[in-house]
């Protein structure tokens, strides 16, 4: 029994607060409205003219930082080698230098020179000197090692001649059959002029090793072809342009070196015409364990002067005799 004056609680579920209803209806309505989507995309913005630049107009306008001019010789002995210009050294300079360098490494005394030797291929109206090898005597041996070569030969008396003068291997066209099949492998092959026309099939198969008189691979002076092939060091360009070759050792004297050098570039320029200017541009000397040294190249190169001379001499001399006989 309830007591008087008590108040009377309603049930949880049926208090009521004025105006939560309104709220509860309009909270659902709040939350889960969302913008209407539209079925067109965003214009783009315009932008302003003169702001558009591409990246090669801002290229430009950046300052390009110049170089500092290269200084000629230093005048210290401690100083930063890319603020000055590679210094170059006469021949004679150079090779006391790698033998200096020889003797403060403690590195073997025997050991071989090398040269680089960069060429300017260019002719006349975009034309170029194809790449070449060739083989040359030096005047100063510097290696015992012989190269095997083979003699084309048809001729008994040749034949017997090639054998005494050292020749590997000699003989005719059965030959071909083997070489063919790679059973006989040479260094070099050389022929008279009389056996050519039967070694046609061997063209492709020794290519640059073919006979040629422009190799002096090809000719009746047998005994000196074999000299040239047997002792001869041999050179190849590279790269299209640039020759890497050994010339001698480091403990043969500093003459003999010197003269191996200038028989190996005099033999080189023999390939350009010394019209078109020098053939070498750049020479570097080396031994197997030291730093390459630029050479000055005065003094080894061909007198292209001189033969320039010759050249517009003979070309007076033309002219002359074409004056006389129209004259005439």
């Amino acid at each position: 029994m309830l007591k008087q004056g008590s108040a009377v609680l309603a049930p949880r579920r049926g208090w009521v607060f004025p105006g939560l209803d309104q709220r509860l209806a309009a909270a659902p309505a709040l939350v889960s409205a969302a913008p209407p989507a539209r079925p067109y995309a965003a214009a783009a913005k315009t932008a302003k003219k003169g702001s558009q630049k591409t990246k090669k107009e801002e290229t430009k306008k950046k300052p390009v930082p110049r170089r500092r001019p290269l200084m000629s010789k230093p005048v210290d002995d401690v100083y930063l080698t890319w603020y000055y210009e590679r210094p170059s050294y006469g021949v004679e300079e150079a090779v006391g230098m790698l033998k200096k360098f020889q003797e403060l490494d403690f590195t073997h005394p025997k050991q071989f020179v090398y040269i680089n030797v960069f060429l300017d291929m260019a002719l006349q109206k975009k034309k170029k000197v194809d790449p070449f090898a060739s083989t040359v005597l030096l005047p100063y041996r510097f290696s015992d090692e012989v190269n095997k070569v083979l003699v084309f030969t048809e001729d008994e008396q040749e034949a017997e001649i090639a054998r005494e003068n050292g020749a590997a291997v000699v003989g005719g066209l059965e030959l071909i059959k083997w070489i063919l099949e790679d059973e006989i492998q040479v260094d070099f092959y050389v022929a008279v002029p009389a056996i050519m026309p039967k070694l046609i099939p061997l063209r492709n198969k020794l290519r640059r090793k073919y006979p040629s008189t422009k190799r002096n691979s090809l000719g009746h002076d047998i005994p000196k072809m074999l000299q040239l092939f047997r002792e001869g060091l041999e050179y190849v360009v590279e790269d299209e342009r640039v020759i890497k070759t050994r010339i001698a050792r480091l403990d043969m004297p500093t003459e003999q070196i010197v003269a191996n050098l200038k028989t190996v570039i005099h033999d080189i320029c023999t390939f350009k015409p010394a019209a078109y200017g020098p053939f070498v541009q750049k020479l570097v000397i080396r031994s197997s364990t030291s730093e390459g040294l630029l050479l000055n190249l005065d003094g080894l190169l061909p007198q292209v002067e001189a033969v320039e001379e010759e050249k517009n001499a003979e070309d007076d001399n033309e002219e002359k005799h074409v004056q006389e006989s129209v004259t005439t």
